[in-house]
């Protein structure tokens, strides 16, 4: 099986160096991580990711413009954009999961059955 190309667009470095190891490790998945949100759509371009995560604050960019430049670009409109956030908590999700802008998102911190279960479940649709 070929390996799921996920783009993680997020600030925080040790954040994002954990979920690559994590979900490299699992052998299912290939992780880009970016770390400026201005640079997301390069990144993209660059990657062609199956899937993308997607930080909400961000010092450089928020994450609902990064995600307006994603959904212009014809190469990106229909690639499934999870939002990662620390704004709201799992307790206050709840097991119902919720949506952002008419995207998922996962609250921080998240653990890598949750990301995996949230990688499969989007790419189905």
């Amino acid at each position: 099986m070929e390996r799921k190309k996920v783009l993680i667009v997020d600030d925080e470095e040790q954040f994002t160096r954990m979920v690559k190891l994590n979900l490299e490790e699992t052998g299912d998945y290939s992780v880009t991580v970016e770390n400026k949100g201005r640079q997301a759509l390069s990144a993209a371009r660059s990657v062609k990711p199956d899937i993308i995560f997607l930080d909400i604050i961000m010092p450089d960019i928020d994450g609902p413009q990064v995600l307006k430049d994603f959904r212009d670009d014809p190469l990106f409109n229909k690639v499934p954009i999870v939002f990662l956030t620390a704004l709201v908590s799992q307790s206050e999700v709840g097991e119902r999961g919720a949506v952002i802008a008419g995207n998922a998102f996962l609250a921080k911190p998240v653990t890598t059955e949750q990301l995996v279960a949230c990688i499969r479940e989007n790419l189905r649709k």
